[in-house]
């Protein structure tokens, strides 16, 4: 099959360029038509919604309203993020499911991790493309925490022991994969195949749109999202700018105008993703009802305030994602 996840960006950015250039209404006529039949030869049809409903919306460890909330790398500030003790604490705390972030070492085993390098969560250094699935599992991965003194000799799991805690306890899981979109997608398909009930209690997620896409195509029946933050090229989760050289930062402004633009009109169709993760900032009335008309759900990322969670539940009502059940906390980025 053609592989096209790599340059659905370039294209709709290179799309937009052509289409604003022209004065032209024929050619203009031409390149829309051309992107229309482009997404009809290429797209996914998002799953059937009955399914991504009992994914997004389950029955069980939902609030009254209807609306779930999921503990954001198992729940980082309550317990060590991405680790067995997370999801398990997020049970405990009444999370209705887990965001977990998957990595690889250097032996490709599929991992937990949120990070390249190990530094920030454990008493290891060095990035995990240098280090073999035995060495990490030597780290202690509470060592940075918080709680570290209660958690201490917490193991980075391997992807397949926390899906397994995962459905022990019914825990939806939302998979956030970073990169890596072919072993990705292959580690996911051997999960989904050897536990099937993962297509009903489960959801891929990407920044990266062909991540997305290469999911789609090696297992089309899997429910998957888009996650997006309007002006990440350009800057940073807490509002810095990325670069210091002026035309270096506007030019990354204008492309972040395109991939906003691609998100919103070419890429989720493209992908026929069932669900769109936004930062919690930009996300309002009128933007759920824009993906409601698309049949498309919102989640907001990261909620972690009282109000915050009251906002989102009780007057939007959609799911959010957080980094404590039980108390408020900054969120991690």
């Amino acid at each position: 099959m053609l592989q096209l996840g790599d340059g659905l960006t370039l294209f709709s950015a290179v799309f937009i360029v052509i289409l604003l250039g022209t004065r032209s209404a024929v050619w203009s006529t031409v390149l829309t038509v051309s992107l229309y039949l482009f997404l009809v030869m290429f797209r996914f049809p998002q799953v059937p919604t009955s399914r991504s409903r009992q994914v997004l919306r389950p029955g069980s460890r939902v609030a009254a309203s209807g609306v779930s909330a999921v503990a954001h790398r198992g729940g980082g500030h309550d317990a060590p993020e991405n680790t067995i003790a997370a999801i398990r604490a997020a049970s405990e705390n009444g999370a209705t499911g887990v965001e977990l972030d998957l990595e690889f070492t250097a032996d490709g085993v599929p991992i937990l991790m949120h990070d390249e390098t190990v530094d920030r969560t454990t008493n290891g250094s060095g990035p995990l493309s240098k280090l073999l699935f035995s060495e990490l599992h030597k780290l202690d991965a509470a060592a940075k925490h918080r709680h570290s003194d209660r958690f201490r000799g917490e193991k980075v799991p391997a992807l397949q022991e926390a899906v397994e805690e995962c459905i022990k306890h019914q825990l939806t899981i939302y998979f956030d994969v970073k990169g890596h979109p072919d072993e990705s997608s292959a580690a996911l398909k051997d999960l989904f195949r050897k536990y099937p009930v993962l297509y009903n209690t489960s959801i891929v997620c990407s920044f990266e749109p062909k991540v997305i896409y290469r999911m789609r195509q090696s297992d089309p029946d899997v429910v998957t999202a888009l996650t997006h933050r309007p002006w990440s090229l350009s800057h940073f989760g807490d509002g810095k700018p990325r670069f210091s050289s002026s035309w270096k930062h506007h030019w990354m402004q204008v492309l972040d105008v395109f991939l906003d633009w691609a998100h919103h009109h070419l890429l989720w169709n493209l992908c026929g993703v069932s669900a769109f993760l936004v930062q919690k900032n930009f996300i309002s009335q009128d933007y759920v009802q824009y993906w409601a008309d698309r049949g498309v759900e919102v989640v907001a990322w990261t909620v972690n305030t009282a109000v915050e969670k009251e906002y989102y539940q009780q007057l939007l009502k959609i799911n959010y994602i957080t980094d404590s059940l039980i108390e408020d906390c900054e969120p991690h980025y």
